[in-house]
């Protein structure tokens, strides 16, 4: 039998919507701050040469800078204000995750509740500045020394142009961490994730342009681009699928006695999600092999050492020790980041100071490596379904040259940010049925009082 939540949910229409006058102006305000963010993916750094720019991304589209171009939405091979993108704040946030469940001291702090949050979310601000900085200086120290056959990427190179460059970028990071928190807190959605879903997505139209052009001039057949299209809506539908899989764990509460009275005694599950880690283990493999290949871009074979050439040769799109060290980057960022995120232990733990156990197994060390065997399996599917998803689009981009936005990594976060939107839309209108249900009570409440008169 439904719940009283789940009947609401299936009740809900476009008249519920009209009437959620707090979500409508969510959604207005959210809407608002991606059409800012894409604004500012087209203001320049001041001093780069957009033309050279355009030539040089050209050149290494398959490199790490295609990638990262992917998720900035363009900025970056513009080389606009907003080029690094949110990127340095989502590895910080990272660090900081990890570094929280390996020391003490940030662990205590994660423990403290709302005032450990945000000391968390405070370093996590800084590290972001650091990261920011190096990077920022990594690519004005790149663009001096780029050059195509329109001449330099920078007009005017020199400590200026340096100075200038990593203040612009760094701000532009720091607006982006800004701008996204202010949706998280006053729009629907994750703003970290939505920034990036707005990126990707700005651009798919043009990707799909370069899609159909291919098979207009031939270079791909027309049969080929109605298959690939088909097997993309079949990829999306299968990442739906396996983003909401789940294995739902039995937990039964305890009985207790109040009075006359006997309380508890209920059961529910606990869900854990077969892809625990996300994206997260794609995006860290992606960044780590393309790194050799694109700094051996750079070089075009010049004062280049002999291990990094051959890797150069050896990680390059589609090359059968590519797939290999990505299918392995892929697990092991997946049992990685699956084993610190969910601790056995202490849910074991927590399970037994309330009472609570699950049927068939005693509390304690037993539950613990229950939860253990269960998680190890779901990540096992989870990691073998990123590597299939994600290996996949690399063989069709490698081989028939299709646009780089149709990989597995883009696809897997555009369903999953649309998913969590989606959720949480439905749970403001949710929370809105039953506001109205409460005052609808409250109303009928007040109408039979003042019916009810004292003699």
């Amino acid at each position: 039998m439904a719940s009283a939540a789940e009947q609401l949910a299936s009740n809900l229409n476009f008249q519920a919507f009209s009437k959620a006058t707090e979500l409508k102006k969510r959604i207005w305000f959210t809407l608002g701050a991606l059409i800012v963010y894409r604004l500012g993916t087209y203001i320049p750094v001041p001093g780069v040469d957009a033309t050279v720019m355009g030539q040089l991304l050209a050149q290494h589209q398959g490199g790490i800078l295609g990638m990262f171009d992917m998720f900035t939405g363009g900025a970056l091979g513009r080389m606009t204000v907003f080029a690094l993108n949110i990127m340095p704040y989502i590895s910080a946030s990272i660090i900081v995750q990890l570094l929280s469940t390996a020391l003490p001291s940030l662990e205590a702090m994660k423990k403290e509740g709302e005032a450990g949050r945000k000391k968390l979310n405070q370093y996590t601000r800084y590290l972001t500045v650091i990261i920011a900085l190096f990077q920022a200086y990594g690519i004005a120290v790149g663009l001096e020394n780029m050059h195509s056959q329109a001449g330099s990427a920078v007009v005017d190179p020199g400590a200026f142009f340096l100075l200038s460059s990593v203040v612009t970028l760094v701000g532009g990071t720091m607006f982006l961490m800004w701008l996204g928190e202010q949706i998280t807190a006053r729009g629907v959605g994750n703003g970290v994730s939505l920034i990036i879903f707005a990126g990707i997505v700005a651009n798919l139209p043009h990707a799909l342009a370069s899609l159909f052009q291919l098979g207009y001039t031939g270079a791909l057949s027309p049969f080929f681009v109605i298959v690939f299209l088909v097997l993309a809506a079949v990829t999306i539908a299968f990442i739906v699928f396996m983003e909401q899989a789940q294995r739902r764990v039995l937990i039964q509460y305890p009985k207790r006695q109040v009075g006359t009275r006997i309380y508890g005694g209920e059961s529910t599950h606990m869900p854990l999600k077969v892809n625990t880690a996300g994206v997260i283990p794609p995006i860290f493999a992606s960044s780590v092999l393309l790194i050799p290949v694109t700094i051996a871009g750079f070089m075009n074979g010049k004062s280049m050492p002999g291990w990094l050439s051959f890797l150069g040769q050896e990680l390059g799109q589609g090359q059968p020790l590519y797939m290999a060290f990505y299918a392995g980057m892929i697990l092991f960022f997946s049992y990685f980041y699956a084993a610190v995120t969910f601790n056995p232990d202490e849910t074991a733990e927590n399970l037994r100071k309330q009472g609570s156990f699950i049927p068939g197994i005693k509390p304690g060390s037993a539950t613990a490596k229950y939860f253990d065997r269960i998680l190890t399996r779901l990540t096992t599917i989870g990691a073998l379904y990123l590597v299939l998803v994600c290996l996949l689009p690399q063989i069709l981009i490698s081989r028939y040259n299709v646009p780089f936005y149709f990989g597995g990594t883009s696809l897997i976060i555009i369903v999953s940010v649309t998913i969590d939107t989606v959720t949480q839309i439905q749970s403001h209108l949710v929370a809105h049925q039953y506001q109205g249900l409460i005052r609808k009570q409250r109303g009928r409440e007040g109408r039979l009082r003042g019916r009810v008169r004292p003699r």
